[in-house]
């Protein structure tokens, strides 16, 4: 299905590994003319090839770090007008609601609320001018599934998906969408972490809490971070235009609400 996309232009922030990348693979293959992102200059670097490679649109790259001003004034000078804006950053470690002060509370909010924000606040004006815009937060499943360990991720996320929800009401009529996908448990690097940090906590091994992961999973198995993608690209598609305001949930069928 052509999604409408190709010629289209847009900033995904911190795609240089993981689920950002992978969205960002997904809208080149659609023709898109992406900006990406990341603090690693080496994985920036090796993204850029790599999705230079796919053919399609065209792949920019800046370094740096979204929770800077300057670092997202950059990203804007590189992709002035996009079309599409996909918000993603690292999130906090887990811990204990005790053991946080002020400082974790402040840079959870800093690189999980009000980063994401400025570049929406940045990108809107131009997307309702041209009557076209779709804005993609990558948050968490944490967001309807709350979990005393990862407390300060989702507080923060759940205030940008609050915040979100309450703009598209108003640039609904612009054809600008704002919609949040909600992962839990994809391949990528994030797991391969928390997978030794419950291993440290528990003093088990890596693999006894790889297994017990996947064996909580409906689907007995972890996301692909293609599948992300590609339901990435369909979000930012032509044919999204009605889906607004909304939590997708991608978690092999963990979540068990109905809302």
């Amino acid at each position: 299905m052509d999604l409408g996309l190709a010629g289209k232009s847009a900033i995904i922030c911190a795609s240089s590994r993981g689920l950002g990348k992978s969205c960002a693979a997904s809208l080149v293959r659609e023709g898109v003319n992406v900006v990406i992102n990341g603090q690693d200059a080496d994985a920036l670097a090796n993204a850029t090839e790599e999705l230079m490679a796919i053919g399609g649109g065209t792949v920019t790259s800046v370094a740096g770090d979204i929770e800077n001003a300057a670092d997202r004034d950059r990203l804007f000078e590189a992709c002035p007008t996009p079309d599409i804006l996909v918000n993603n950053n690292g999130g906090p470690p887990p811990g204990l609601f005790l053991t946080w002060g002020e400082d974790e509370w402040n840079g959870a909010l800093q690189s999980n609320l009000l980063a994401p924000l400025m570049m929406i606040k940045a990108a809107l004006p131009g997307m309702q001018e041209r009557k076209f815009g779709r804005i993609v937060n990558i948050t968490s499943a944490m967001v309807k599934s709350p979990h005393p360990f990862m407390g300060l991720s989702t507080t923060a996320r759940t205030g940008l998906t609050a915040m979100c929800k309450a703009l598209s009401l108003d640039v609904a009529k612009d054809n600008v969408t704002l919609n949040n996908m909600l992962p839990e448990r994809f391949d990528t690097n994030r797991q391969k972490q928390m997978a030794h940090l419950a291993a440290a906590m528990k003093q088990t091994t890596v693999e006894e809490e790889r297994a017990a992961i996947i064996e909580a999973i409906p689907a007995k198995r972890m996301g692909d971070p293609d599948e992300f993608g590609e339901a990435c690209a369909f979000l930012c598609s032509a044919q999204a235009g009605f889906i607004t305001g909304q939590n997708l949930q991608l978690d092999g069928g963990a979540y068990s609400g109905l809302m």
